[in-house]
């Protein structure tokens, strides 16, 4: 039995190719989210303003779907096992089902989405391969449930990817343990629940364009005068609703963190991902001697 604070092994490790093929989706996903305030005003973006959240919308999907096959197959530097097993698909399915049903518990009471301290906890135990995979199953998952498929998705799949993949990246157990590590985990679910909202804005502040021009993208507009607007933007539409999700998120990490993590721990552990698999052959009866090579000691009839 490995201690309580042993590394765990992950079960999906992420090899160089998993890593590059995550940098440059990510990379692309900055584009989709950011073009309007990324993009020069000459930019061939600027001019084609009311395309481009569609094309990052078509764009973004193909890619998640690579980049998940790639991090499921992928194996970590130096060998090792397979990205997804058995066991992984099962722990996968079973915590992407919770986190979808979590969701609806919250929809349309002040942005209350109990979802994100269990991404938060999941990626933290789990790695980040394993966390972005889940963030963006989960919220794959949700949409199906109710019904909140659209543009907006591959956005939604991408940002709680990314949400999961950073709470993996914190330091390990060994550096943070006990009402620490419930304070650190709260503080980073507190700044990923912002995050979220702040960039999902981002997606959805092209489409108002023209709506209320103290708030809306200007397409073409300075850098500074959109930036002023998208603040406006996020200030009278989105914080009363983001706010609430991180306070949630911090409530819920410190009085059920402590629980979740152990048994994610446990889990981890019994399931033990990185064993080796051996055949063995079935152990002779006492007193009997081993076969003869070559001799066919098949039973007759």
């Amino acid at each position: 039995m490995n201690p309580p604070h042993a590394p765990l092994a992950r079960p999906v490790p992420l090899g160089r190719r998993s890593v590059l093929a995550l940098a440059l989706v990510s990379l692309v996903g900055v584009a989709g989210f950011g073009w309007p305030l990324l993009a020069a005003t000459d930019s061939a973006l600027v001019g084609h303003s009311a395309d481009a959240p569609w094309l990052f919308a078509l764009l973004l999907p193909l890619l998640l779907a690579v980049l998940v096959a790639q991090i499921s197959e992928g194996r970590a530097a130096g060998g090792g096992a397979p990205g997804l097993d058995a066991k992984s698909v099962a722990l996968l399915g079973v915590l992407a089902a919770a986190g979808a049903a979590l969701r609806p518990l919250g929809a349309g009471t002040a942005g209350l989405e109990p979802m994100f301290f269990l991404m938060v906890l999941a990626g933290r135990v789990l790695g980040p391969g394993f966390g972005f995979v889940l963030g963006a199953l989960s919220m794959f998952a949700s949409a199906l449930l109710t019904g909140g498929v659209g543009p907006w998705l591959p956005f939604q799949m991408l940002a709680m990817g990314w949400v999961s993949l950073g709470a993996g990246l914190l330091p390990g157990p060994a550096r943070l343990r006990g009402r620490r590590e419930l304070v650190v985990l709260a503080g980073y679910g507190a700044v990923a629940s912002l995050l979220y909202g702040v960039i999902m804005n981002l997606q959805g502040w092209p489409y108002i364009a023209g709506l209320a021009s103290s708030i809306s993208f200007v397409p073409g507009d300075p850098l500074s005068d959109n930036l002023v607007r998208f603040a406006a933007y996020c200030l009278t539409t989105s914080l009363g609703w983001d706010l609430p999700r991180a306070a949630l998120t911090v409530v819920l990490c410190l009085t059920l963190g402590t629980p979740l993590l152990r048994a994610l721990r446990r889990a981890t552990r019994r399931a033990a991902f990185t064993a080796p698999i051996a055949f063995r052959p079935p152990p002779r009866p006492a007193g009997s001697t081993p076969p003869a090579e070559g001799v066919n000691h098949t039973a007759r009839p």
